[in-house]
Protein backbone atom coordinates (compact mmCIF):
# COMPACT_ATOMS: atom_id res chain seq x y z
CA UNK A 1 0.00 0.00 0.00
CA UNK A 2 0.99 3.64 -0.30
CA UNK A 3 0.95 5.58 2.99
CA UNK A 4 0.70 9.29 2.14
CA UNK A 5 1.46 12.01 4.68
CA UNK A 6 0.56 15.50 3.52
CA UNK A 7 1.99 18.28 5.65
CA UNK A 8 1.36 22.00 5.81
CA UNK A 9 4.00 23.67 7.94
CA UNK A 10 3.47 26.84 9.90
CA UNK A 11 3.89 30.14 8.05
CA UNK A 12 7.49 31.15 7.51
CA UNK A 13 8.91 27.61 7.63
CA UNK A 14 11.74 27.07 5.15
CA UNK A 15 10.44 23.85 3.62
CA UNK A 16 13.43 23.43 1.31
CA UNK A 17 15.74 23.39 4.33
CA UNK A 18 13.67 20.60 5.91
CA UNK A 19 13.73 18.18 2.99
CA UNK A 20 16.98 16.38 3.73
CA UNK A 21 16.50 16.14 7.52
CA UNK A 22 12.96 14.80 6.97
CA UNK A 23 14.24 12.38 4.32
CA UNK A 24 16.89 11.14 6.76
CA UNK A 25 14.26 10.38 9.43
CA UNK A 26 11.97 8.55 7.02
CA UNK A 27 14.88 6.66 5.42
CA UNK A 28 15.29 4.94 8.79
CA UNK A 29 11.79 3.46 8.39
CA UNK A 30 13.09 1.42 5.45
CA UNK A 31 14.67 -0.91 8.03
CA UNK A 32 11.20 -1.88 9.27
CA UNK A 33 10.17 -5.21 7.71
CA UNK A 34 7.49 -4.61 5.10
CA UNK A 35 8.45 -1.01 4.26
CA UNK A 36 9.89 -0.98 0.76
CA UNK A 37 10.16 2.58 -0.50
CA UNK A 38 10.12 6.28 0.29
CA UNK A 39 9.33 9.39 -1.74
CA UNK A 40 9.31 13.04 -0.68
CA UNK A 41 7.43 15.42 -2.94
CA UNK A 42 7.61 19.13 -2.11
CA UNK A 43 4.82 21.29 -3.44
CA UNK A 44 5.47 23.22 -6.64
CA UNK A 45 2.84 25.82 -5.68
CA UNK A 46 3.42 28.53 -3.13
CA UNK A 47 -0.21 29.23 -2.31
CA UNK A 48 -1.63 29.58 1.19
CA UNK A 49 -4.27 26.89 0.61
CA UNK A 50 -1.75 24.24 -0.46
CA UNK A 51 0.11 21.66 1.57
CA UNK A 52 3.92 21.95 1.55
CA UNK A 53 5.13 18.37 1.42
CA UNK A 54 3.92 14.87 0.61
CA UNK A 55 5.76 11.92 2.10
CA UNK A 56 4.91 8.54 0.57
CA UNK A 57 5.92 5.23 2.12
CA UNK A 58 5.44 2.06 0.10
CA UNK A 59 4.63 -0.64 2.62
CA UNK A 60 2.80 -3.86 3.21
CA UNK A 61 -0.42 -3.12 5.12
CA UNK A 62 0.84 -5.37 7.92
CA UNK A 63 3.84 -3.03 8.45
CA UNK A 64 1.65 -0.10 9.50
CA UNK A 65 1.44 -1.02 13.22
CA UNK A 66 5.24 -1.39 13.44
CA UNK A 67 5.68 1.93 11.65
CA UNK A 68 3.25 3.67 14.03
CA UNK A 69 5.33 2.76 17.09
CA UNK A 70 8.74 3.08 15.44
CA UNK A 71 11.39 5.45 16.74
CA UNK A 72 11.64 7.40 13.45
CA UNK A 73 7.87 7.97 13.36
CA UNK A 74 7.84 9.13 16.98
CA UNK A 75 10.81 11.43 16.29
CA UNK A 76 9.06 12.86 13.20
CA UNK A 77 6.05 13.72 15.33
CA UNK A 78 8.03 15.21 18.21
CA UNK A 79 10.49 17.23 16.08
CA UNK A 80 8.15 18.42 13.33
CA UNK A 81 4.79 18.42 15.12
CA UNK A 82 5.43 21.86 16.64
CA UNK A 83 5.88 23.42 13.18
CA UNK A 84 3.02 21.52 11.53
CA UNK A 85 -0.11 23.55 10.93
CA UNK A 86 -2.07 20.71 9.30
CA UNK A 87 -1.50 17.11 8.36
CA UNK A 88 -3.53 14.59 6.37
CA UNK A 89 -2.93 10.86 6.14
CA UNK A 90 -4.20 8.80 3.21
CA UNK A 91 -3.60 5.10 2.59
CA UNK A 92 -4.34 3.41 -0.71
CA UNK A 93 -3.39 0.35 -2.72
Amino acid sequence: MKHHILVKFTAGTDVAALLEPVRAIFAETLRIPGIHGLELKPSCSDRPNRYDLMIVLDMDPEALPAYDVSEPHQRWKSEYGPITEKKAIFDCM
